[in-house]
């Protein structure tokens, strides 16, 4: 008998459609089917769980349920040095237990941790693709439990794959000629696919020599710096004097990403800025919310410079792991240079950070000069 096909050809991509499904409910604050081999459970987002739902699932859990976090959200909850993911039993789902683990400033653990299974690590990524807090509730089930439930059900190797597959389905969907202020010469080229099919987009700056190495700067899209000039990061001078420099030369691209708040989405950024009004450091603002130094991927940045037809690249930044990013894409870095803002009273703090906790090379002085008044 022959194989069977799918009447619209789409059976390739049927991973890529089942999570782009679960993001979509996960984010909705629905419950998603994670399926690992024959082990079925539930897993809903704890910031987003309903009463009513919570109350549903705990009788169907029979105590069988439990919270996991990530090793950034445990070790402000005290468990110091700690890397991996963990979980907490739950005999009853208890919603203001599972709010204070996963949301409270001043929580600790009230209980053991246990290691955290592949399909918790799954549960996890899938909040992270889906910009909700990294804290997921889990309920074991049979298939029996949850027949005829309209439910959206995926495979663990679906979510740990996604965002590789998403990279190789990046493609060119538009382009055109968007002169600039100080750049009149510069094309804008956006891609479609990524991370949850997002568009993404390559400012093209003039006419960069292909054969050379092609000045390029990876921006994660910054809504308070980029477009509204917040004093509290550098993010908009970095983004327009790039701009501004590759203008002055032979050209460069600007690969504009969608990825606000170092890859944690623009509500977990506000609650991170909350945090550091009342006195956090940055990093340890989104430590707390259960976030690492760095949520962000750059593979398929390097998918959209090989597409524009750049192999060799003269990075501009002041982050290492973008230059190693790069360089595990497969492309050649055959220089680096830095990208200066502009220090104030609101940002030194956050540039310190950056240079002192995530490795990014800052020269202070450098930066300090450029606020000194000019005579």
């Amino acid at each position: 008998m022959p194989e069977s096909r799918s009447l619209l050809g789409l059976s390739s991509e049927a991973d890529l459609v089942k999570v782009d499904r679960a993001i979509s409910e996960f984010r909705a604050g629905r419950p998603v089917l994670l399926r690992d081999d024959g082990t079925l459970a539930l897993a809903l987002s704890a910031e987003l769980a309903d009463p009513d739902l919570v109350q549903r699932l705990d009788k169907l859990a029979s105590g069988g349920a439990h919270v996991v976090l990530s090793a950034a959200r445990l070790r402000r909850l005290g468990a110091k040095g700690r890397t991996e993911a963990g979980i907490f039993a739950l005999p009853r789902i208890d919603l203001d237990r599972v709010e204070s683990l996963a949301l409270k400033l001043d929580a600790r653990m009230d209980a053991p941790v246990a290691p955290a299974s592949a399909l918790d690590d799954a549960a996890l990524e899938l909040a992270r693709l889906s910009l909700v807090l990294p804290a997921v509730l889990i309920v074991y089930v049979s298939a029996e439990q949850v027949a005829g439930e309209p439910l959206v059900e995926v495979e663990l190797a679906a979510i740990s794959g996604y965002r590789a597959a998403q990279a190789a389905t990046l493609k060119i969907v538009g382009r055109a000629p968007v002169p600039l202020e100080g750049a009149p010469e510069t094309e804008f080229v956006v891609f479609r696919g990524g991370e949850g099919l997002r568009d993404q987009v390559a400012i093209v700056v003039g006419k960069p020599d292909l054969t050379q190495p092609v000045p390029v700067r990876l921006h994660s899209a910054c809504l308070t710096g980029d477009l509204f000039g917040s004093l509290k990061c550098d993010c908009g001078d970095q983004l327009r004097e790039t701009v501004h420099w590759m203008a002055q030369r032979e050209g460069g691209v600007l690969l504009y990403l969608d990825q606000e708040g170092r890859g944690n989405g623009i509500s977990n950024k506000m609650r991170a800025y909350k945090l550091q009004s009342q006195g956090w450091d940055t990093y340890d603002a989104d430590e707390v919310l259960g976030f690492d130094l760095d949520q962000r991927h750059f593979d398929f940045a390097a998918t959209m410079l090989k597409q524009l037809g750049v192999s060799q690249v003269i990075a501009l930044t002041n982050n290492p792991q973008k230059i190693g990013a790069i360089e595990a894409a497969g492309l050649d870095v055959a220089a680096s240079q830095r990208v200066l803002g502009r220090p104030n009273a609101h940002n030194v703090r956050y540039l310190a950070s950056k240079r002192d906790r995530a490795g990014h090379i800052i020269d202070m002085d450098a930066l300090m000069a450029r606020a000194a008044p000019k005579d």
